[in-house]
């Protein structure tokens, strides 16, 4: 990998490509913090950068590049980031804190005014009209004081709470961004592992959960004959298909190179078939082109289905899943199977659910 000039706005897609190309050709995991040092490399904004990146040889390590990204992006790096959020709540909850104690002592101060002025009058045999006007005097001062310094803290509150809320903000979008695949902006493949492994913590998620997995039906050939960034355009587009053909609660991730899953909710097994039939025919139908005209396909997939109520647990459930994939493969592609018609389908354990 050589360092290259920096780009030009009409040269940006070029190198996006050519930063997933590279990675994937030096084995480099698809993270967040990965591309961003391939692509500073790539674009030579940073020539040291470059000739660190360049230096690692065709297969860096993930440690070492961290050690890079901690070098250039220390504001950006997965840990920086927690760690500085960390302080920085830290830092405002104390400020709140503060401020809650300062109003307290000063309610306090107010009640004590309050005390002191009763006992004064009752004490006294006679009150007269002047005593009267001093105190009304004194508790009128003492009473406004209170009420300012109560809209101080009501103010100084909701800045407190916007900044936290920012911090939050900040936050979450980081983790989006680590649970989201780079190249097709939808779900990764740790996204997908935290929402199987959620289906097994009630009984509610194994019987109305089932789990689709599809993959691009001879990938390595298209890869071959047009070459990797083609074979990226292709992943995106049917990423694409399975966003917009499926409800917008459903989970899509793209969970490997050229696999897909699809977690359903409250469908019976024969209702998930038609949704994954329903993917399949688009895919079938849909024209993959380059932009000068050039016809891709036809490109097809192949898909396993498997019911979370025929799998002991998330593990189980892709296991089983890819295994009907495997079927879908092995009896000529384009085809869906599911694992409960698959010959070699052991016998359900799920004895809670089972029907005598």
């Amino acid at each position: 990998m050589q360092p290259a000039a920096a780009p030009t706005l009409d040269a940006h897609n070029d190198i996006v490509t050519g930063v997933v190309t590279t990675m994937r050709q030096m084995g480099v995991v698809g993270l967040p913090r990965n591309y961003e040092i391939f692509y500073e490399a790539l674009t030579g904004s940073n020539h040291n950068l470059s000739l660190e990146v360049v230096g690692l040889g065709n297969r860096p390590s993930q440690d070492e590049l961290d050690r890079i990204g901690r070098k250039y992006f220390a504001q950006n790096h997965d840990q920086d980031i927690v760690a500085q959020a960390r302080k920085v709540i830290a830092k405002e909850l104390e400020d709140i804190a503060g401020i809650l104690r300062n109003e307290r002592s000063h309610i306090e101060k107010y009640g004590q005014i309050l005390g002191e002025t009763s006992d004064g009058l009752s004490n006294r045999s006679m009150v007269t009209r002047e005593l009267l006007q001093k105190v009304v005097g004194a508790m009128s001062v003492a009473t406004n004081s209170t009420i300012d310094h109560g809209r101080q803290v009501a103010s100084a509150l909701r800045e407190k709470s916007a900044e936290l809320e920012s911090v939050k903000s900040k936050l979450e979008e980081y983790k989006k961004l680590a649970d989201t695949d780079p190249l097709t902006h939808i779900w990764n493949r740790r996204a997908f592992d935290t929402r199987i492994a959620r289906i097994y913590s009630s009984s509610k998620g194994i019987l109305f959960n089932a789990l689709i997995l599809a993959d691009i039906d001879r990938f390595k050939e298209i890869n071959d004959r047009y070459g990797h960034p083609v074979g990226d355009k292709i992943i995106q587009m049917i990423a694409d298909i399975l966003k917009t053909s499926i409800r917008q609660d459903m989970f899509v991730a793209r969970t490997g190179g050229e696999e897909f899953a699809l977690i359903v909710d409250g469908a019976s097994e024969q209702a998930t078939f038609e949704i994954a039939e329903r993917i399949r025919l688009l895919i079938e139908q849909t024209r993959f082109s380059g932009e000068t005209g050039l016809d891709y396909g036809p490109i097809t997939i192949s898909m396993g289905i498997c019911m979370a109520s025929d799998a002991e647990s998330a593990d189980d459930l892709y296991a089983k899943a890819d295994r009907a994939l495997y079927r879908s493969k092995v009896n000529g592609r384009n085809r869906i199977t599911k694992f409960s018609a698959t010959p070699d389908r052991p016998l359900k354990s799920w004895l809670l659910y089972r029907k005598d």
